[in-house]
């Protein structure tokens, strides 16, 4: 068994049933796992019965649940003459003349699976020793296992925080950090394809009023609705984030500056029709300059509008 079919649980589990196979001539040796009524057979060194990695089977049938719940040995050179065995459906299926089978636990102290095999033949001369050794192996299969659990568990956790680290809490769109991450990975893909991107702003223009005239749950509502409409009108490949207080900004990927003023029209329409008003300004990627450029001009786009609307000379 070289080391480096240990690196983690499954190329490990591969290289004991080989071992376990030349050194005890079993037709079957499995790594399974339980999970509720089923039993999931993950690794599988089968020589005559049919197993195949992947096949589910009612853990209650099994002998491996009776030898969990101490109802019969974890070695059994003659399976038939544990009652337990004898009784248990699968062995009304199959034919078992002798069987060993140790669990795999987790850190937690609970039942992952097994680690198993079943012969048609008896196997008297099986003994202690022999169990010992498969006890051995569970055990280094366990640890393993322990580890690889551990490290899915930081690796999601690791999704998760640098997915909210990148997401508003409050409409579940990006933030301005997941924002100002993909400004950079679009002006990276217009450089180099030189596809059109267009750019919008939205500032929504009556938040400030409905945060002091009706409170703050008002105000976060209104947010979130627009969130949603703006959601609801964009495309899927269409990249949206929460910038600001009051204020989003859109990337229309592979399209210009005539369709992101196509689509200014239809988001504002659709929000209007939400009972939300809104400035938007827009536009397309300059190929000879950053696409913060063309944020930036949307950006000025969008104040001329509010200022007009405010009836502000400026």
């Amino acid at each position: 068994m070289s080391s480096i079919a240990f690196d983690n649980f499954e190329t490990a589990s591969r290289t004991v049933l080989a071992f376990l196979h030349q050194r005890f001539a079993f037709g079957l040796w499995m790594v399974t796992r339980t999970e509720g009524d089923d039993w999931i057979v993950l690794q599988a060194l089968d020589r005559g019965y049919g197993v195949r990695e992947g096949d589910v089977y009612r853990w209650a049938d099994s002998f491996c649940s009776r030898m969990v719940e101490g109802q019969g040995p974890r070695l059994a050179p003659r399976a038939a003459a544990v009652p337990a065995y004898a009784a248990a459906p699968i062995g009304q299926r199959l034919a078992i003349g002798a069987y060993i089978g140790v669990p795999l636990v987790r850190p937690d102290g609970t039942l992952f699976g097994t680690l198993c095999a079943i012969d048609p033949r008896e196997q008297p001369q099986l003994s202690d020793p022999d169990l010992e050794l498969v006890e051995l192996l569970a055990n280094l299969l366990a640890t393993l296992l322990a580890a690889d659990l551990q490290a899915v568990e930081q690796q999601r956790l690791a999704r998760y925080w640098k997915e909210a680290s990148l997401t508003d809490a409050l409409t579940g769109l990006a933030n301005r950090r997941g924002w100002d991450l993909r400004l950079e990975e679009e002006e990276a893909r217009a450089r180099r394809y030189g596809g059109p991107v267009g750019v919008l702003v939205i500032d929504l223009d009556d938040l400030k009023e409905i945060n002091d005239t009706q409170g703050h749950g008002e105000g976060d509502k209104l947010i979130r609705d627009s969130a949603r409409i703006i959601g609801e009108t964009l495309r899927t490949s269409d990249f949206a984030a929460r910038i600001g207080g009051d204020e989003f900004a859109i990337l229309a990927v592979e399209s210009g500056a005539a369709h992101a003023a196509a689509l200014a029209g239809r988001l504002e329409e659709a929000l209007a029709a939400g009972g939300i008003r809104a400035s938007i300004g827009h536009a397309g990627r300059d190929p000879r300059q950053h696409l913060a450029k063309a944020w930036e001009a949307a950006d000025q786009a969008m104040y001329a509008i509010k200022q007009e609307r405010r009836g502000d000379p400026k």
